[in-house]
């Protein structure tokens, strides 16, 4: 039986390198490979440019990697949150490319599905067409997006199996569904780890063919970016 998984985290980022180019699942904090990003602070990769949702927040997250200086470029939509990335971005430290969410989510899937470009109208008339094709489709302008090119994708998933098929929770499914099998090498962690044959298929979200290298887990925070409560009577 094919089986997919790996020891540890260590053995799930073999063959990471300087300079290369990664996609990170998750929305917010919400669904973030955390073992993987923390693998990726111990190893002191550097020069690297980073595709996901947002940039962490200063102390968790992709912020890890923004503290110690390792991220060359990063390709996002939301970066509210995070000042040391508006301190890297305004000074001139940190390469940005801002991306419309759903343009992002879109590039990724295309990537997954072998598709090297597509016309979308998001950003048309705006810097963010500056520079690309663009086409009239029924009277509305379009612009080209390319799909994204990764060396490595890494997501998170609620539960997995041996094979690698993936079942993601709530808010997790932002973003980590569209990244598996966008990259060259997709590792995913998990929470739950099954044997092959557990799920019931009509329940998988990803299936194993999209995945590399998979392991189980440890230790997740799961923080919250903001946490509002109602205040009693």
């Amino acid at each position: 039986m094919i089986t997919k998984t790996v020891p540890n985290v260590e053995a799930a980022c073999d063959g990471v390198k300087d300079n290369m180019t990664f996609m990170l699942g998750g929305f917010g904090l919400s669904g973030i490979p955390e073992n993987c990003i923390a693998e990726l602070v111990r190893l002191n990769v550097k020069g690297v440019t980073c595709i996901s949702n947002n940039a962490g927040v200063d102390d968790f997250g992709l912020g890890l990697l923004l503290q110690q200086r390792q991220i060359k470029k990063m390709i996002s939509s939301y970066v509210g949150e995070n000042a040391e990335f508006e301190r890297q971005m305004l000074s001139g430290e940190l390469e940005v490319d801002l991306i419309p969410q759903g343009t992002l989510a879109a590039r990724c899937r295309a990537a997954q599905s072998g598709i090297p470009a597509f016309y979308t109208p998001a950003g048309y008339g705006t810097e963010v067409a500056e520079g690309k094709e663009s086409r009239d489709f029924e009277g509305k302008m379009h612009i080209l997006e390319h799909a994204f090119k990764a060396d490595f994708g890494f997501v998170k998933a609620w539960k997995g199996d041996t094979a690698g098929n993936l079942i993601f929770k709530g808010t997790a499914r932002n973003f980590n569904p569209n990244m598996a099998g966008a990259a060259n090498i997709t590792v995913a962690e998990v929470e739950e780890l099954v044997p092959a044959g557990t799920f019931d298929p009509n329940h998988i979200h990803i299936p194993g063919i999209f995945v590399q290298r998979i392991f189980q887990g440890a230790k997740y925070e799961k923080r919250i970016e903001n946490l509002t409560v109602r205040t009693r009577d």
